[in-house]
This record gives C-alpha cells, sequence and structure tokens, in this order.
C-alpha cells in the first residue's frame, strides 16, 4: 500500500488536488468585472453492477471507483459479511463497476423501494437499509478531546480538493489522533461510500475507529457510520434531529460543530474525556480555494 505524507503526517490515502481529471480551470469574470481563471471539480457518472443486476447510477469525481462501488453495496446490505466477492471491475470507457460474488444475488424487490435523502448529489437509501439498526451493538469507544482537536487541525491543513476547487465533501476515517484514509467527492455518501470500501477490501476493523466528515450530520451519515460498525462520527459542521435521535439509539458518539477549539457533543458524552484546555487551542486557519493555500 503506497502511503502518502502530508503536513508531517502519514496518510494511507490522502487527497490528490493535482489528480488527472478530478478538477479543470475555467475562464470568467470576478464581480469587478476582472478576467480570472478558477479550479472547478469534475463529475461524472458511474454505475454499479452487482453481478448481472445494474444498481444505481451515481455522480461522482472517478477517483477509487473500485472502493466506491464496493462500499456502496455494503452501506445498502446488498453485500453482507458472509458474500465472496470474487472481483470488481471497472471499466472507464463505459462508466461502470461490476462487482462480482460467489453465489448470485437477487435484489429486485429492494430496488423497488428508494428513499431520496439529503445528501447532496442526490443521496439513495434503498428501503431495508435502516432495518439493521433494532438489534445493533457498536464497540464502547472512550475519546480525548485532545485527539478531536489534533485531527481537526491535520485534517484542515491537509492539502485537497475542497482548498483547491471546493464544491466537494471530504470523509476521513482516524484512529486515536491519527487520520488514516482521506477521501472525496461531490457528495458525502460518496465519500462514505469509499471508506468502507476500502475497509471491505482491506478487512480493516471498524472497533477503535472515529468516522470525521465536512457536511452535515444526517440520519443516512449516522445509518452508515452505525452500518459499518464505526462507533464515532465527528464533523465541522452541524447535526439534523434525526440524526441525533439515531446516533442515541444506536449508541454512537455524535460531535459536530467541531471548530478551533469548540464542538459540541449530542450523543455519547459519556465517553468523552476532557483532557486538554480549550484555551490553549487555536483557531481554524482560514482556507483558499486557489492552489489549496492556507493563510
Amino acid at each position: 500500500m503506497q502511503l502518502a505524507k502530508l503536513n508531517d503526517h502519514t496518510y494511507l490515502i490522502a487527497p490528490n488536488p493535482s489528480g488527472a481529471g478530478l478538477s479543470r480551470s475555467v475562464a470568467g469574470v470576478d464581480h469587478n468585472g476582472q478576467p480570472v481563471d478558477t479550479s472547478v471539480v469534475e463529475e461524472r457518472p458511474l454505475t454499479i453492477y452487482l453481478n448481472s443486476q445494474e444498481i444505481v447510477t451515481a455522480m461522482t469525481i472517478g477517483d477509487y471507483p473500485e472502493y466506491l462501488a464496493l462500499g456502496f453495496l455494503r452501506n445498502q446490505r446488498m453485500l453482507s459479511d458472509t458474500d465472496q466477492v470474487t472481483a470488481v471491475q471497472f471499466d472507464e470507457e463505459l462508466e461502470t463497476v461490476v462487482v462480482r460474488t460467489a453465489q448470485e444475488t437477487n435484489h429486485e424487490d429492494k430496488l423497488k423501494k428508494k428513499t431520496r435523502t439529503s445528501g447532496c448529489a442526490v443521496g439513495t437509501v434503498f428501503g431495508d437499509m435502516m432495518e439493521g439498526l433494532e438489534d445493533l451493538e457498536l464497540p464502547l469507544l472512550s475519546i480525548r478531546t485532545s485527539d478531536l482537536y489534533q485531527l481537526s487541525s491535520i485534517i484542515n491543513r491537509t492539502p485537497s480538493l475542497y482548498l483547491e476547487a471546493g464544491a466537494i465533501h471530504g470523509t476521513v476515517l482516524c484512529e486515536g489522533n491519527r487520520p488514516l484514509v482521506y477521501m472525496e467527492d461531490v457528495g458525502r455518501h460518496n465519500a462514505v461510500d469509499k471508506i468502507a470500501g476500502w475497509m471491505l477490501e482491506t478487512r480493516t476493523s471498524p472497533d477503535n475507529k472515529l468516522l470525521y466528515t465536512t457536511g452535515r450530520l444526517t440520519s443516512e451519515m449516522v445509518i452508515k457510520c452505525a452500518l459499518m460498525g464505526i462507533p464515532a462520527l465527528a464533523s465541522r459542521s452541524g447535526f439534523t434531529a434525526w440524526g441525533v435521535e439515531i446516533a442515541q439509539q444506536v449508541g454512537l458518539t455524535l460531535i459536530g460543530r467541531l471548530r478551533g477549539a469548540r464542538f459540541i457533543c449530542l450523543s455519547g458524552q459519556e465517553r468523552l474525556t476532557y483532557d486538554a484546555d480549550p484555551s490553549s487551542v487555536a483557531d481554524d486557519p482560514k482556507k483558499s480555494r486557489r492552489k489549496g493555500a492556507i493563510t
């Protein structure tokens, strides 16, 4: 596995702001009528198949299509822990990914029931996705506030497509005070699915992990995190009421509005250890969306 070292921190997978085909420069004018070139994120369709059955077409930036397909199917419970994946085949020209399993699958009934979510780029949840929550028991994970502050500092200073072009969300798999895998996409649900696909492919345990997202803490985000078995979810953005209710129901630690020294925890407060003085924590850096600069 290739490691990427950024900001004195080693990621297993990190954003690649200069990656081919992920963004392009577009000419326009600014508020003063002056010519300006700005970087914009590309998006393209990706159709996911499970064996011979077409499942969904997602709009995505196009990186890590195999992880996206695996994670989407896993998070929609179309792939179970007992399913043996025999191949994941990406065809760039046809813009398709085919996930093949040892045994045939049939999800026609599930495909008839879809819920459009509040996720950007139009998220889709298939009908029985929430049924796995009733008996779910997440592992107990103690979280130090010093780790939260360090994670936020590292992630916010990592060069990314968000800093380069904006109009994108990031999701980061973390362990303790270390961000491990940082995925981006036009929809935060896609970024989460890429993380899920990577975890499935590498057989990474979720027990001691925290998921960090730049997007809102909605019901969809909480459900996906819980079904992945990850016991904590954090964001620099805010909450929805249903997202909080589900987190409390399944015992997931939910932390939002994490900016500088400030955060709010609305589920799992008893699992926080306050080992850092907030007055010693620096404010978030101002971000520039041009050339990934931070001022």
